[in-house]
C-alpha cells in the first residue's frame, strides 16, 4: 500500500510538472529538489535521512546539475564530500511544489479526509516509521 501510495504521489507531481511545462525534471528529482529545502547540504545527509539510496542521489544529482536545477561544490575540509544548493530555477519548482500541496488538501477534503483524519495519519506513519527502526536496530 505504501509503494502504491508513494507511485501514485509521484503521478500527481508528474502532472503538475507538466502544467508546468517542466519536461526534463523527473517527479523523483522534483521530490528529491524539495526534500532539500533551501539550504545548502551535503549529499549524504540525504541518504542519511532515509529518503534515498546513495546510488539514486548520486545520479540524480549529476542529471540535476546538468539540468542547472542544482549548483554543486565541494568541501574545503574534506574533498570527498560534496555540497548542493538549489539554483533560482529549481527554486521556483519548489515554490510551485509546495502550493501543490495546498491544492492537494483541497481534493482530500472532497475526498472526505479532513484534516484531523490527515493529521492522525501522519501521526501513525511516523511511528510506524519509529516501529521500524527500532526493529532494524536493535532487533536484528
Amino acid at each position: 500500500m505504501i509503494e502504491r501510495l508513494h507511485r501514485r504521489y509521484l503521478d500527481v507531481v508528474r502532472v503538475e510538472l507538466d502544467r508546468m511545462g517542466c519536461r526534463d525534471l523527473t517527479p523523483v528529482q522534483a521530490v528529491l529538489l524539495a526534500n532539500m529545502g533551501g539550504d545548502e547540504i551535503v549529499m549524504k545527509e540525504l541518504i542519511e535521512r532515509g529518503y534515498y539510496q546513495g546510488s539514486n542521489v548520486s545520479y540524480n544529482m549529476k542529471k540535476l546539475v546538468e539540468g542547472g536545477y542544482i549548483e554543486q561544490a565541494r568541501s574545503e575540509h574534506d574533498k570527498r564530500s560534496v555540497r548542493v544548493r538549489l539554483t533560482e530555477k529549481s527554486k521556483a519548482i519548489c515554490d510551485r511544489l509546495r502550493s501543490m500541496k495546498a491544492l492537494e488538501g483541497a481534493a482530500l477534503e472532497r475526498a472526505g479526509i479532513g484534516a484531523n483524519e490527515l493529521s492522525n495519519l501522519v501521526e501513525n506513519l511516523r511511528r510506524l516509521e519509529s516501529a521500524w527502526s527500532d526493529i532494524v536496530r536493535y532487533r536484528r
